[in-house]
Order: C-alpha cells, then sequence, then structure tokens
C-alpha cells in the first residue's frame, strides 16, 4: 500500500527515457505514483549513452575542425587534446541533464514517490522493494537492458570497456580496439580517433540495419581519418601487460591497449520475478500487444526491457502510450514503428525512417521506386564541404514515401521531413510545394524529392531532357 493505506494508482519500475515519461504523465494528472529506479534517474541515456557520447562527440570534432582547418585557410599549429578536461566536460554535460531528472524534481514537480532499490515482483498487483510491498492498479515495467558480449573465447579474462565504462575512465590509451560496429561502436571509433588514439574496428558489418551504400560511404570516410576496419567476427582475445591482442576469425590480429566492446544488449528481466505476476517474457524481453500491454491487463511494458528498436525517442514515446493506454483505456493508442527514424551521429550521419530497399521490394515488388541524390549536387553540402553523402527515397509509383536514407552532416534533423511526411501520407510531389530556404540542408531534401518527381515525369527520355526541365520547370 501507499503510507495513506490505498493502492498507488500506477507503480513504474525503472526511470529511464520510458519510466521518467511514463511516470511524470501520471504524476502531472494528480495520480498517486512510485517510481522505482535501482540506480540513477535517466537510465542509460543521460548517464551511459546519448548524453555523454554526444558530449564526447562535440569535443572530438571541434579537435577534427581545427585539426583539418588548414583546407580553408585556417590555420591553428599542432592540434592537442587535454583529455582530461574532455572528459570533465563530458561529465559536466551528465551532469547539466541530470539536474532536471533527480528525484528532488520529480517529487516536487510532478508529485512522484522516487524510490531507490530493487524491484521484485509479489504478485499481479504487488512489487516488492526494500523489504517494502507496493500495491498497484497498474504498473509500467521500464527497466531497460545491459551489455551483451558474444562467446569470444579470452574475453572474461581481459579489462575491457563498454558504453557503460567508456566516459568514466581515467585511462589514457594509444590505440582503441572496438569489437562491434554498430551505432556506438562507430560513434566512439570516430571520437577516439579524432582525439588522438589509434582506432581499429572488428565487425563482420558496418551499421548492418542501415542500407548496403551506407557502410560504403562510412567505410571510405574511417579510411580517411585513419581508422582501420576489420571485416569479420572475432575468434579470440587475450592480454599480456597492457597489451590486449583480438584475433579475427579471418586470421587477423589486432593489438592495443584498449578495447571497447559494444555487440548488443540484453533485456533485464532477469531479477523481477516476472512469472510472481504471471507476466510472459522471453529472453528477447517482455511480449507486449500493439498497446504496449503485458499477459496480464493492467501491466504495461515499454523501452528496451521488450526489445525492438533500441532508441530513446522510441522509448520515451513508448512510456507516454503505455501511461495514457493504461489510464485512459477507452481512447487506447498504438505504436507505429513504421515510421520510427534513428539516426547514428558520426560525421556525417546516418539517419533513416521506414523501409530499406530490400524491404520495400520484398513487401511492394515492382511498384517500389528508389531514386539517389548525390550531395555532391547540393549547393550547401558543396558549400559545407559535406559531399561524401546522398539522400535514398524510396516510395511507389503513386509518389508515396515507404522510407528514407540520409547520409549528411545534419540527417538526424533532415530525415524528420520524410518522418513527417509518412506519418500524414505527403507525397513527393505534396512535399515540394513546401518553399524551402535556399541554401540549406532542408533544400537538399527539396532538390532529392524534386529530382524523384522530375524523374518520374520524364521517365524514358534522355539526361540532357532531364536537365533542361529542372532548369524551367515549375515545382
Amino acid at each position: 500500500m501507499s503510507d495513506n493505506g490505498k493502492p498507488y494508482d500506477m507503480v513504474v519500475i525503472g526511470a529511464g527515457a520510458a519510466g521518467l515519461v511514463a511516470s511524470g504523465f501520471a504524476g502531472r494528472i494528480g495520480l498517486k505514483v512510485a517510481l522505482i529506479e535501482r540506480d540513477l534517474l535517466g537510465g542509460d541515456c543521460t548517464h551511459y549513452g546519448c548524453v555523454p557520447s554526444k558530449a564526447m562527440l562535440k569535443v572530438a570534432k571541434t579537435a577534427h575542425a581545427a585539426r583539418t582547418g588548414a583546407k580553408y585557410g585556417v590555420n591553428v599549429g599542432e592540434v592537442e587534446v587535454n583529455l582530461e578536461k574532455a572528459r570533465a566536460y563530458v561529465r559536466g554535460t551528465i551532469e547539466d541533464i541530470y539536474a532536471h531528472e533527480t528525484p528532488e524534481v520529480f517529487a516536487r514537480e510532478y508529485g512522484v514517490e522516487v524510490i531507490i532499490g530493487e524491484a521484485k515482483f509479489v504478485d499481479a498487483n504487488t512489487v516488492q522493494v526494500n523489504g517494502r510491498d507496493l500495491h498497484a492498479k497498474r504498473i509500467v515495467i521500464a527497466t531497460g537492458a545491459r551489455p551483451a558480449f558474444p562467446p569470444i573465447d579470452g574475453l572474461k579474462d581481459v579489462h575491457f570497456h563498454t558504453y557503460k565504462t567508456i566516459f568514466n575512465t581515467d585511462e589514457v590509451g594509444k590505440h582503441l580496439i572496438v569489437i562491434g560496429a554498430g551505432p556506438i561502436g562507430m560513434e566512439m571509433a570516430q571520437a577516439h580517433r579524432r582525439l588522438g588514439l589509434d582506432v581499429t574496428i572488428i565487425d563482420a558489418h558496418m551499421l548492418v540495419n542501415d542500407e548496403p551504400e551506407v557502410a560504403e560511404v562510412m567505410q571510405t570516410v574511417f579510411e580517411r581519418e585513419g581508422i582501420t576496419y576489420v571485416q569479420s567476427l572475432v575468434d579470440s582475445v587475450g592480454q599480456e601487460g597492457d597489451t590486449i591482442t583480438v584475433t579475427a576469425k579471418n586470421g587477423e590480429e589486432v593489438s592495443g591497449d584498449m578495447l571497447l566492446v559494444v555487440t548488443g544488449r540484453i533485456p533485464n528481466v532477469d531479477t523481477l520475478d516476472l512469472e510472481k505476476a504471471g507476466v510472459k517474457y522471453t529472453a528477447k524481453g517482455i511480449d507486449v500487444d500493439k498497446y504496449l500491454r503485458t499477459s496480464v491487463s493492467h501491466i504495461y511494458a515499454v523501452g528496451d526491457v521488450i526489445g525492438g528498436a533500441q532508441f530513446t525517442h522510441n522509448s520515451g514515446t513508448q512510456g507516454s502510450v503505455a501511461a495514457r493506454n493504461a489510464l485512459l483505456p477507452v481512447n487506447s493508442v498504438g505504436i507505429n514503428e513504421e515510421t520510427l527514424p534513428w539516426t547514428t551521429f558520426t560525421d556525417p550521419e546516418v539517419a533513416h525512417v521506414g523501409l530499406s530497399e530490400a524491404q520495400a521490394r520484398e513487401k511492394h515488388g515492382d511498384a517500389v521506386k528508389v531514386h539517389h541524390f548525390s550531395l555532391k549536387d547540393g549547393d550547401r553540402s558543396v558549400a559545407e564541404d559535406d559531399t561524401d553523402g546522398f539522400i535514398k527515397i524510396i516510395y511507389k509509383g503513386s509518389g508515396k514515401i515507404l522510407g528514407a536514407t540520409i547520409v549528411a552532416a545534419r540527417a538526424g534533423e533532415m530525415i524528420t521531413e520524410f518522418t513527417m511526411a509518412m506519418n500524414h501520407n505527403i507525397s513527393l510531389r505534396s512535399l515540394i510545394n513546401s518553399m524551402h530556404t535556399y541554401p540549406s540542408y532542408s533544400d537538399l531534401v527539396y532538390s532529392a524529392v524534386a529530382d524523384a518527381v522530375i524523374a518520374d515525369l520524364f521517365e524514358g527520355f534522355s539526361g540532357k531532357v532531364i536537365g533542361q526541365a529542372k532548369r524551367v520547370l515549375p515545382l
């Protein structure tokens, strides 16, 4: 029970992005809410993920800009990075963000009771924490996920970092080896290279969940910056003194003095005693329906603990939807991940929404059309010397957008235009009826879409005719 003897209207387990949003939603409308967190409010995003990584990327990008400034006539001499100050900036950024997410803030601003401790189910309506039983009408599970490790021989005997430790270390390494070329691995590889370390990435694929053209561009960019990529899975790892040696399955050996392993995450379900509540789950996470209900109708699960796309904005949205559905069931809303955008914050950024080309062709067959727009043809991207990337649009013959991928310095912002268009069923032709500022990165989206529309209008004509049409056609 709560302190007044009445059950809580809602108990939320886990205070990452999903849990904070869910508890805040319920608290703002005046309900009795308890938020249980075993560590720090804010979860992985604030303390180990989005916030520290973007702060580190800012430092790294500043160093890179100074180092390459001579190309543009800006000479700064030899660039030296003070890693101690760089890490202090990262930690300071975490503190600034966390200041808005403390237990005191949630109690004062939202009326949410925050309890620090390990939660376990006693039954479907009771959660125990610190020896205290909390009875609740509704429960939201938002316990997130933790690093997962592949069965690599010798890994357990080697000193290595995960995304949860790499930002808090005081190590000053010379050569960082990164096992895993997903978003975190790619971001940290580029950041550490720009901060002055030698860097090697080992994985079978770069950004495997993105279009294949993305890996081609990013490999070129990384090679230019001096990052080595070994395209292989890892066979074994060993350490002698400060030297760590990674042996790839293709036979290559790489030695360094720092190792980062970022090979996926597993949901935090094993300490909750979910069986006592009757909540069904697998190794991939808790089972939920489109309304985020578990197998027990008044218990919801959100965020990384249900598997799927593990992004903070997705978790936050799920937290809001679950709280709304739990408290206002007459107006239940579902989650639509078909228009879920994501961004890898490398330089250039990689952003995606909707179906890939392969997925679209499997689903829609010959109705699918694909249009590529090179950043070499964009005025702002040329002015910014940001010409490595592209915009790829996947659509049906009617102009209905099925998906898009952008590789550009500001892809994370640009992708929102495609996301909005897909959510509101705006066709390619309708999209270019909106005036875009020039020269801007949004104008690159306009140019790519206009290119696709013109190519459709003049399908079968020569490139010369299409070029003339672009100059005179009032789109």
